[in-house]
């Protein structure tokens, strides 16, 4: 790998009390990406936050919205999301029966479109959509909260889509979600990752802390 590994601060371990001081703060810090998890209580056994709170964050930083929405059925809620300033938006594989469709709903919104991956989905699932994605997201915990400990038995999953991302000749992101901290950040990077979410790690000790935390997780690839 050449690229650059990005990292992705997971909002949902900030302090939901300043909400905005925090996205500006992690952003200040060295954050490439803001990632925004969005929960259903239905497709996760979580409820977290909905457009309005992304509309609201928007103004509070330049840096690509990364929307990662946790829900089903996703399709009625992409505009919404759109239209709340997410730059990426990414579905799972496992939360309706039609996910080029919903794919395509997301490119046409000009916005990019990526596939999540929980950890009992195979990488196959991404063999029949692979050249309309722009992201594909392994969770390497079961999502639904944070702080969860990390599954080893993903990295050959990141693996083997980083072979198919290589054999495709496409410019996309592999991104991993779950237990990311210095040691499994290494892991995942050797394996074949170039996006890091990490909440815990990069809210843990307040924003004293913060860019301290993104660059012990940065990661040569």
């Amino acid at each position: 790998m050449s690229e650059s590994v990005l990292i992705a601060p997971s909002i949902l371990s900030a302090d939901f009390a300043r909400l905005g001081e925090e996205v500006r703060a992690i952003d200040a810090a060295g954050a490439d990406y803001i990632h925004i998890d969005v929960m259903d209580g239905h497709f996760v056994p979580n409820l977290t936050i909905g457009p309005g709170v992304v509309k609201a964050l928007r103004s509070h930083s330049q840096k690509v919205f990364d929307v990662h929405l946790m829900i089903s059925p996703v399709d009625p809620y992409i505009d919404a999301f759109a239209d709340a300033g997410a730059d990426i938006i990414t579905v799972h594989a496992e939360a309706g029966p039609h996910t080029h469709r919903t794919i395509q709903s997301i490119k046409a919104l000009g916005k990019r479109a990526g596939l999540s991956l929980n950890p009992g989905t195979p990488a196959s699932a991404i063999d029949e959509v692979i050249d309309e994605i722009d992201l594909i997201l392994v969770m390497t915990v079961n999502p639904g909260f944070g702080g969860q400990k990390f599954i080893s038995s993903q990295i050959k999953k990141i693996a083997e889509i980083r072979q198919r991302i290589d054999d495709s000749s496409r410019q996309i992101a592999l991104q991993v979600d779950g237990g990311i901290d210095q040691t499994t950040a290494k892991l995942v990077v050797d394996a074949g990752a170039n996006v890091l979410v990490a909440g815990t790690a990069s809210f843990k000790g307040g924003p004293d802390s913060y860019a301290d935390n993104i660059d012990r997780l940065r990661v040569s690839p």
